[in-house]
């Protein structure tokens, strides 16, 4: 069974980390603000979602490359949280405040969700080649 994936934010770093999913021949619903962001991700083998809440509904993990904190504040508080499966993997590869990554991971916690702060080094070059260094935050068991 492929896993499906949903990517949330095609951005400078998103796009070549939700094509090299879709390169592992992932099954990748992808969504971006940018219409131009989640063209070149269907380019890349992507599917394009209409919406976050369209991108997470069955997805068995759920990655969100996102500008800034308060974007992942809302983005998990207000569509992926009770939109995803509760079974789903939510990773936040986004570099943003520590305050604000404790609060989603309590927000995620909280709801029933595995959840991994995940931001990521290297740059665009390394995410289109996918080679990127994660500095993954998790419970144990959720790492693998």
């Amino acid at each position: 069974m492929t896993e499906t994936i949903a990517f949330i934010g095609l951005g400078n770093m998103g796009g070549g980390m939700a094509a090299n999913q879709a390169k592992a021949g992932r099954k990748v619903r992808a969504f971006d603000l940018s219409e131009a962001a989640v063209a070149r991700a269907v380019e890349a083998g992507c599917e394009a979602a209409g919406s976050v809440v369209e991108a997470v509904k069955d997805a068995d993990i759920v990655i969100t490359m996102l500008p800034a904190g308060p974007h992942v504040l809302k983005v998990y508080s207000e569509q992926i949280i009770g939109a995803a499966p509760s079974s789903a993997l939510l990773l936040d590869c986004s570099t943003i405040d520590v305050d604000t990554a404790r609060k989603v991971a309590g927000l995620a916690k909280d709801a029933g969700y595995a959840f991994a702060d995940a931001p990521v080094s290297g740059g665009t070059m390394a995410a289109d080649a996918g080679t990127l260094a994660f500095m993954v935050g998790c419970d144990e068991g959720d790492f693998a």
